[in-house]
């Protein structure tokens, strides 16, 4: 898994001089204040308690709605949607594939499942099992726009094919927008993505990110990359928020496809062009919807468009994150050249389909 944003783990070293202080000052603290630490420790393991025994009704009450996912070339996770045998995923753990395998969290047995719909723009997936539905507990899933920074989240799946592994953190922010181009799955661009210090690997894809009331917050999807490091960057996590997880997975189980979304859309098939130094230059459009928000504007396949709303465009990964803060039915200046020639329109926004 892949994030568009890198960040870089930093460590901290108290000088040797300090530590010294530090320990004294713990002693003192003990032997002036004996009955009123042991009461705090008292208070203290009291809460750790109460936390533990959350922590485990949570696992207890969510664990049983996530299965493991397999394909041919792919292992992932999976949570299930409802009592009709339809379970949720990402896009990239499903690939190709049109059936797939699904273990549930209890029992042995191996279902088989079809491919019901995919929008790799989310990177989401919906699968159903062909038998055995009510064997299965569907999870019950929260209003994502209620998530709090430091809310505590556990995320459950099946990283690196250790079965039924649940991790714990917080909600580390919200509204974040991060892309992936998993090499199994379609390029996606997560707008509103919950970040979470709860540790998510390979495998841990399409299960659940859970908070304390036993509810599904959100998908895990992404994990950041330490470009330096070359490998993962712990602690920093992504996940695709519940609302917008409901949102498609109602539209693929009812329509196989998504037909609305609340994703901004130029209606134009395009690509990242470069000048004659080989640096992306804008982005040409190859083909546009008839119909579509550009057509109607009078943009046409051949133009290289350059701004949007007076903000650059040199690639198509840009225009995408300019789009990706912008909602249907809103209007952009779009400038593009023609044979040359620059021009401005402006488009009314549509919605993103798929």
């Amino acid at each position: 898994m892949y994030s568009s944003a890198h960040a870089r783990a930093r460590g901290w070293l108290l000088p040797a001089a300090v530590l010294p202080a530090i320990g004294l000052l713990a002693v003192a603290g003990v032997a002036a204040c004996s009955s009123s630490t042991s009461a705090s420790v008292s208070g203290s393991a009291g809460a750790a308690s109460n936390l533990q025994g959350q922590y485990e009704k949570v696992v207890r009450a969510v664990l049983p709605s996530v299965v493991q996912i397999s394909t041919s070339d792919s292992t992932g996770s999976g949570v299930v949607y409802d009592d009709k045998g339809d379970i949720v995923t990402n896009e990239h753990v499903i690939g190709k594939a049109t059936t797939v395998q699904v273990r549930p969290a209890t029992g042995n047995k191996v279902l088989s499942a079809k491919v019901v719909g995919e929008f790799a723009t989310d990177d989401l997936a919906v699968v159903k099992v062909t038998s055995d539905a009510d064997s299965l507990k569907p999870a019950k899933f929260a209003n994502s726009d209620d998530a709090q920074v430091g809310e505590i989240v556990l995320a459950m799946g099946n990283p690196l094919g250790l079965t039924d592994s649940v991790t714990q953190g917080i909600v580390s922010a919200t509204g974040r927008t991060v892309s992936s181009g998993e090499p199994n799955g379609g390029p996606a661009l997560i707008t509103s993505a919950i970040q979470t210090s709860a540790a998510i690997n390979p495998g841990n894809s399409g299960g659940a990110l859970v908070n304390l009331d036993d509810e599904v917050l959100g998908i895990p999807t992404l994990a950041a990359r330490d470009p330096q490091a070359g490998g993962l960057a712990p602690g920093i996590g992504f996940a695709i928020p519940s609302n917008t997880v409901r949102n498609i997975a109602n539209q693929l189980i009812t329509y196989g496809r998504v037909v609305k979304s609340d994703r901004a859309s130029l209606g134009i098939s395009a690509e990242t062009v470069a000048n004659a130094d080989g640096q992306p230059a804008g982005v040409a459009v190859i083909a546009v919807a008839g119909g579509g928000p550009a057509a109607d504007a009078g943009i046409r396949s051949g133009d290289i468009i350059t701004e949007l709303n007076g903000q650059p465009t040199p690639s198509l990964d840009v225009l995408e994150n300019y789009l990706a803060d912008l909602k249907p039915g809103q209007d952009a200046k779009v400038t593009y050249t023609r044979a040359g020639t620059k021009h401005t329109t402006t488009v009314k926004l549509g919605s993103l389909t798929g």
